[in-house]
């Protein structure tokens, strides 16, 4: 984790607040937001996404303990708390609710009613029913996407690129993610025309990912792409020792995913998102309706190779891809 990391996450898990000299609303009384995480809140601390959130509110003239409360809830990466822990929310009468994984989101489309909700990740909120079209929402939802379904593609080349002759590559999903059924179709319609067969598993707990790369080994994938998601994220290093145990090189679009030794990580920087979110926070608080904020989708998208663990597993990583990343361990 580097310094700015650990300075943000100093920053998550203090209740203090800084005085600023002027506040962007001075209303009286205090915004409440509530902030709904699909995985743990140390891991939510740990990524940095909570911590950036909580900076974007403060950027904005918003400081816990001065016109702001966050009510935050996590679900553990446990789909099952999801329900009850929205509904907690509720009865808190939030201003606002963040929120993060595809299990809340459902949770939340049950029970909020007209509250606004701002989506951090997601692939596609026009397809999962949670907004007609990308432009103008029309519901309670708004927020930013990260397009991981387009991603997994990018990272079956990446495979491909870094494993000669590849002919089996593990996919790894969540069995409890809305999204991965579609995103799953479309890696499979690549990896058909790639000549490269798909060793599909699926884990919702830490013991589903061991069993996963287990079963990689046993099928002889060299590589796994493990698809994004809030409860993966927390597991980043789990998922690391997984695949090194088993000699699978292990790719996703988590952010981090390769600094916590993983093989590749190539995806959209998802803290920024966090940051973002407050701007929506921000605009809904004076009084804009989330049905006319338009969904957010990245612009940039980050490569990062470990050749630490490359080298462990006897891969070699071509020159070219080196040149083309933006970071290497």
């Amino acid at each position: 984790m580097n310094q700015r990391r650990k300075v943000l996450g100093l920053l998550a898990a203090s209740t203090l607040a800084m005085p600023l000299a002027a506040f962007a609303q001075q209303t009286g009384k205090s915004a409440r937001v509530g902030f709904l995480y699909f995985g743990s809140r140390q891991s939510a601390i740990d990524t940095g996404r909570y911590a950036a959130f909580v900076q974007g509110m403060r950027d904005l003239g918003y400081v816990e303990g001065k016109n702001l409360v966050i009510d935050g809830r996590f679900a553990d990466g446990k789909p099952e708390r999801t329900p009850a822990l929205a509904a907690e929310l509720m009865k808190l009468n939030p201003d606002v609710i963040v929120a993060t994984g595809s299990a809340t989101y459902r949770a939340l489309q049950l029970s909020t009613g007209a509250v606004p909700v701002v989506l951090t990740v997601g692939v596609d909120p026009v397809a999962a029913g949670y907004a007609a079209t990308m432009a103008k929402p029309g519901s309670n939802f708004t927020g930013l996407t990260d397009t991981a379904a387009d991603l997994n593609p990018k990272l079956l080349e990446l495979a491909m690129t870094v494993v000669p002759k590849l002919a089996r590559l593990g996919v790894l999903i969540h069995k409890a993610n809305a999204s991965h059924p579609q995103q799953l179709a479309k890696l499979i319609l690549t990896a058909q025309k790639a000549g490269v067969q798909i060793i599909l598993a699926e884990a919702g707990a830490s013991s589903g990912i061991e069993e996963a790369f287990a079963t990689f080994a046993r099928e002889r994938a060299r590589a796994a792409i493990v698809f994004s998601d809030t409860f993966f994220a927390q597991q980043t290093r789990q998922i690391a020792a997984a695949a090194a145990k088993n000699r699978v090189g292990a790719l996703s679009a988590i952010t981090q995913f390769a600094e916590a030794g993983n093989l590749i990580s190539y995806g959209a920087d998802l803290v920024e998102n966090f940051r973002r979110a407050a701007t929506y926070v921000d605009k809904i608080l004076k009084g804009a309706k989330a049905g006319d904020l338009p969904f957010e989708q990245p612009t940039r998208y980050y490569l990062t190779v470990n050749l630490k663990t490359a080298k462990e597993l006897g891969l070699t990583v071509p020159q070219a891809l080196l040149v083309s990343a933006d970071k290497i361990i």
